[in-house]
C-alpha cells in the first residue's frame, strides 16, 4: 500500500495529461498545464513557482515525506530570489526545511551567487553532482526503498557559473553537522571514536554538453537540445581542524554518458560512473554503487520500483567502497505496434561495478562487504504497458551470485512519464 499514492498521483497527472493534448486541434496550441509543470517541475504563479519535488515522497525511513517548496521567479526580481521548502516525514515525525537566497551577478553567463541554511536527511554512500540539483526529475524510483539517512545541518555558501552554454559550473563552501540516523561508530586510531561529527567542505563541479544547443531566454540560458557524450567532473575537499571540522578527506567523481539513436526509435545508451576517496572518510560520504533491492525473504515482497540507472538485484547497504566504477549499457529496441494504444518498448540491460575500500575496521556497527570481486546483474525491461507502466526483470550473476536463485532474481515495476505531443 505504501507505493499506491504516488503512483496513483502519477496515473491521474498522466491521464489528465493525456486527455488534454488529444483535445488539442493543432501543433500551434500550447501544452496543457500539467504538460508545463511535469516538464519544467514547477506550478507557476505570477510570483513564486511551486516545485514538485516536495509535494509527495516515500522513503523506509520517513514514511510518506510531503511538504511545500519553491522559488521565486522574474516578475518579483531578475536579479533576487528565495527559494526554500519545508517537508514533515510520517514516520519519524520530524519536519525538515531548507530556506536560501540568490543574487545574480551576471545574466549572460547565469551567474548566481547562493547561501543557503538546511536541516534535511541525505542518503549515506550517495555521491550527488552538484549541477545535479538544476535538472528536474518528477520521480525518483529508488527513493522508496531507502532506509539508511543521515541527518545534516548545512550552512552553504556557492557560486554557479557557466562559462559557455556548454559548460555548467557550480562551487561551494558548506560546513555541517552529521548525524548517522543509525548505529554506526566511526573509530579512528589516532582522532578517536564519532558517532556525529562536523565537515567543513570545498566542492567544485563542472558539467560539460558539448554537443548539445541551447539558446538565452529571459530566465537564463536553456538547452533546447540534448546532445551526447555528455561529462560531469567533481572533487570534493573536506579540511580537518579549519572551522572545527573533524576529518580531512578528498573525493574525485565523474560520470559520462552516451547515447546512440537508431532507426526506428531504437536506443543504445552507455553510462560509467566512477569515484575515488582518499583521508579518513566516514561511510556517510563513501560511495554506494546504486543498490534498488531491500531485503525480504520472497521476490514478491521485494517486489518495488525500478531504478533509472541502479543495481536492482543489489541489497541496500550490501556494499561500500571509497573507490568504485560501474558501467551500465542499455539497448531499447523499436517499439512494438500491437495497437494504436499498446507500443510496449523492450530494453536488454547489463550492469558491473568494482570497488574496494581501505581502512574497512573503522566503521563500526555496520556490516558491509567491497566490490573487489566486481559485480554482475543482467535485466530486461517491458515498458510502457498500461498508462507508462511496465515490467523489470533483473538477475545477478558471477562473483556475487548468491545460493539460493531467488535471491538473485528482482521483479519490479516500471514507470515511463512521456511528456511529447
Amino acid at each position: 500500500m505504501k507505493y499506491c499514492l504516488p503512483f496513483f498521483l502519477l496515473l491521474f497527472l498522466h491521464t489528465f495529461n493525456s486527455q488534454a493534448q488529444s483535445e488539442t486541434q493543432t501543433d500551434s496550441i500550447p501544452k496543457s498545464f500539467f504538460s508545463k509543470a511535469l516538464e519544467s517541475g514547477y506550478v507557476e504563479t505570477k510570483y513564486f513557482n511551486f516545485d514538485l519535488r516536495y509535494l509527495i515522497k516515500y522513503n523506509q525511513y520517513e514514511g510518506f515525506r510531503t511538504g511545500l517548496g519553491g522559488i521565486t521567479n522574474s516578475n518579483l526580481s531578475e536579479i533576487f530570489r528565495i527559494e526554500g521548502y519545508t517537508v514533515y516525514g510520517f514516520l519519524d515525525k520530524e519536519f525538515k526545511y531548507s530556506i536560501g537566497t540568490g543574487i545574480r551577478l551576471a545574466k549572460k553567463t547565469n551567474t548566481w551567487l547562493n547561501i543557503n541554511y538546511t536541516d534535511d536527511l541525505q542518503e549515506t554512500g550517495s555521491s550527488n553532482f552538484l549541477t545535479d540539483q538544476r535538472f528536474f526529475q518528477l520521480f525518483e524510483p529508488r527513493l522508496i526503498n531507502i532506509e539508511s539517512f543521515h541527518k545534516h545541518t548545512t550552512k552553504a555558501l556557492s557560486v554557479e557559473h557557466q562559462f559557455a552554454p556548454e559548460i555548467l559550473t557550480e562551487t561551494q563552501f558548506a560546513i555541517s553537522n552529521i548525524e548517522p540516523k543509525y548505529a554506526y561508530t566511526y573509530n579512528h586510531e589516532t582522532l578517536g571514536s564519532f558517532k556525529h561529527f562536523k565537515l567543513s567542505v570545498l566542492t567544485a563541479s563542472v558539467q560539460l554538453s558539448p554537443f548539445s544547443k541551447f539558446e538565452q531566454t529571459t530566465s537564463g540560458i536553456v538547452e533546447i537540445t540534448s546532445g551526447f557524450p555528455k561529462f560531469t567532473l567533481q572533487y570534493t575537499k573536506s579540511f580537518a581542524d579549519i572551522l572545527k571540522s573533524d576529518f580531512g578527506f578528498s573525493k574525485l567523481d565523474f560520470r559520462a554518458i552516451q547515447q546512440f539513436k537508431h532507426q526506428k526509435e531504437a536506443l543504445t545508451e552507455f553510462v560509467f560512473t566512477g569515484g575515488l576517496a582518499n583521508g579518513d572518510i566516514p561511510i556517510t560520504h563513501t560511495y554506494h554503487a546504486y543498490p534498488n533491492n531491500v531485503s525480504k525473504e520472497t521476490i514478491l515482497r521485494r517486489f518495488s520500483v525500478a531504478g533509472t540507472n541502479s543495481f536492482e538485484t543489489m541489497y541496500f547497504n550490501e556494499f561500500y567502497s571509497d573507490k568504485f566504477a560501474t558501467l551500465q549499457m542499455k539497448h531499447k529496441l523499436s517499439p512494438l505496434n500491437i495497437s494504436p494504444w499498446l507500443k510496449p518498448e523492450l530494453v536488454l540491460i547489463y550492469r558491473y561495478a568494482l570497488g574496494n575500500m581501505e581502512n574497512l575496521a573503522r566503521h563500526e556497527n555496520i556490516n558491509f562487504s567491497t566490490l573487489k570481486q566486481g559485480y554482475s546483474e543482467a535485466g530486461l525491461e517491458i515498458n510502457k504497458l498500461f498508462f507508462g507502466f511496465g515490467l523489470s526483470f533483473a538477475y545477478r550473476h558471477g562473483a556475487y551470485h548468491l545460493p539460493r536463485f531467488d535471491d538473485n532474481l528482482a521483479l519490479k515495476f516500471t514507470f515511463n512519464l512521456n511528456l511529447k505531443r
